[in-house]
């Protein structure tokens, strides 16, 4: 899937572009790379690529604005956001305006590879009429996480999901969760016990069918078990119904 597959990125620490452009051209990707928002903007529009990876601080306009412009203008370009750890209220924002995915800093960069990976398989198989209902599927989904962060903190026992941040606080440690990650705890804690199919979640999560790995989910719920302590056996909130997909238990 990398070789030819074009990337912008559009960040302003020098050392991390660096970092990332050689790992994605390692990796078999095309790269470029902007350190403001006002180029970065102009790259996206006047080039075609494949995925953007946005930082959320940028002098000349945010990541935010970026993002909210590529939108409007109705480009669909999957958008990793990065934020730095401390913008916890980002995370929530960056999705509603629009945003496919974030990380927070500093990250592993075999995650954003994953994250990258599994988010041009979503536009591989999205068709023409897929694209075409993008829009509005992007409202509905943002009804979704702004009802998720109108719960603000719930307290689940082992755990505390603050659905306003998207962070997950245990045993006084605290988790950052990534937009996918966010996303499907948000969508199954809003169903709680009612049992998924992968094919399902694919579909309300991601925003694409069964032509895409189901792999994708149990990679996803495996990363959020960690984070929420959740026993890799015998798991106690996300509970794999054989042969049927996931139930969240509060």
């Amino acid at each position: 899937m990398a070789n030819g597959t074009k990337i912008l990125v559009i960040e302003d620490e020098p050392g991390l572009v660096m970092t990332l452009t050689d790992r994605l051209e390692a990796e078999g990707y095309q790269c470029e790379s902007r350190t403001d928002g006002v180029a970065g903007l102009e790259a996206a529009h006047s080039r075609a690529f494949s995925l953007i990876v946005l930082d959320v601080m940028l002098p000349g306009k945010s990541g935010f604005d970026v993002c909210k412009e590529l939108r409007a203008n109705g480009d669909k370009t999957p958008v990793i956001m990065l934020t730095a750890r401390g913008q916890i209220d980002d995370r929530v924002l960056g999705l509603k305006l629009g945003a496919d995915d974030y990380l927070s800093k500093p990250f592993e960069m075999a995650e954003l590879l994953a994250r990258i990976e599994a988010l041009l398989r979503r536009s591989e198989f999205r068709s023409p009429a897929e694209l075409s209902e993008s829009g509005r599927a992007s409202s509905q989904d943002a009804r979704i996480w702004e009802r998720a962060a109108a719960r603000g903190r719930v307290d689940y026992g082992a755990f505390v999901a603050d659905f306003a941040t998207g962070i997950i606080e245990r045993e006084g440690e605290t988790y950052p969760l990534s937009g996918q990650e966010y996303k499907l705890l948000a969508y199954l804690a809003e169903h709680p016990n009612e049992v998924f199919s992968r094919d399902k979640l694919l579909d309300a999560v991601w925003g694409y069918g069964s032509e895409v790995t189901t792999r994708t989910v149990d990679v996803h719920v495996a990363w959020i078990r960690r984070k929420i302590g959740d026993a890799e056996l015998i798991p106690r909130h996300i509970l794999t119904v054989r042969g049927l997909g996931y139930r969240f238990v509060p």
